[in-house]
């Protein structure tokens, strides 16, 4: 499998598991370049397995969002 294929279906996984539990936040544009990131992060570093990717993006984002409580005080404003 490419490593396109394995971003793309990384990240498919991270966003639908996210998006399912209701805990993507803020602007879509943002979350998604957020868990682009964490998965280039980790293939740079390496890491070629799906499930992993996605799960440690997944964890990652979960963090980041902690870390922020503001993203979630504009989603229930503007939400």
């Amino acid at each position: 499998m490419s490593i396109r294929c394995t971003v793309e279906s990384a990240f498919f996984i991270a966003w639908s598991c996210l998006e399912r539990s209701g805990e993507l936040v803020g602007q879509p544009d943002e979350s998604a370049n957020f868990l682009l990131d964490a998965i280039e992060a980790q293939i740079r570093a390496g890491e070629r397995r799906q499930l992993m990717l996605a799960n440690r993006a997944i964890d990652a984002y979960r963090a980041h969002a902690a870390n922020n409580p503001s993203a979630h005080d504009c989603e229930a404003r503007f939400g």
